[in-house]
């Protein structure tokens, strides 16, 4: 079985190194959003919709259903995934199935990026900064200093660009994408850090329960819980596998 790890925003596939070097046993995939470190295809319009499908396409890639994983957009592409092609995946994981909930609303980050002109001077602020600074944001979320420095050399224009279209793509989510994840056939877990500001705890339990998902809590942990806590975050995974049937 194949575990294929989706990253999210503002971040590269590198968010899942230290994840991937705990599970090195396992056979893992990390996808590269477009535009996130890798080239944004001809005509990619860089909207929810779009990454959906991407996400479907790279997917059907793989010979067998996979083990999913998703942290922040790359949780909530893992919902809409399930939503349409479930039969895709043996099982499905993501922190970020709250933004389902039909009382779901933005963090005030994403609020600014929807807004057209604030969005571009933020993110213009940002890659004006020297890189020590920019690593300073990212540290102020919990995550180690050369993660936050290796995080803010990989913000460019490109990123920058696809972060805005993609969270004005989706304004209203919770309407969008929410009324389609039902109950999913596949074993789900529903997973965030215990001190994740961006995450709404009563919200994930819900989307849990609708989906028939577990819900599970990392400790001491917040939002970017795959650089801060590798080695807790890889065995929640694991007992999660191993607690599926076999075959």
């Amino acid at each position: 079985m194949t575990a294929v790890l989706v990253h999210g925003v503002p971040e590269t596939s590198e968010l899942w190194d230290g994840v991937r070097k705990e599970l090195a046993d396992i056979e893992s995939i990390a996808l590269s959003l477009p535009g996130f470190g890798v080239p944004v295809p001809t005509g990619f319009g860089a909207t929810m919709d779009e990454y959906a499908d991407w996400l479907v396409g790279e997917l059907e890639k793989v010979d067998a259903p996979v083990d999913l994983v998703g942290h922040d957009w790359g949780g909530l592409l893992v919902g809409r995934l399930v939503s349409i092609r479930p039969e895709l995946v043996r099982s499905w994981v993501s922190d970020a199935v709250g933004g389902f909930d039909p009382e779901f609303t933005w963090h005030d980050l994403a609020k600014i990026w929807q807004t057209p002109g604030e969005g571009e001077e933020f993110f213009a602020a940002i890659r004006a900064l020297p890189l020590e600074q920019r690593a300073e944001t990212f540290a102020a979320f919990g995550i180690p200093h050369d993660h936050a420095l290796d995080l803010a050399r990989s913000q460019d224009e490109v990123m920058h660009d696809c972060i805005l279209k993609l969270n004005r793509s989706a304004v209203g989510v919770e309407q969008k994408w929410g009324p389609g994840l039902g109950r999913v056939a596949a074993p789900g877990l529903v997973l965030i850090g215990a001190d994740d500001a961006l995450n709404d705890e009563g919200r994930a339990r819900r989307v849990a329960e609708r989906t028939g998902a577990r819900f599970e809590k990392l400790e001491g942990v917040g939002h970017f819980w795959p650089y801060e806590a590798p080695e807790p975050g890889a065995a929640m995974l694991r007992e999660f596998w191993g607690s599926l049937p076999r075959g």
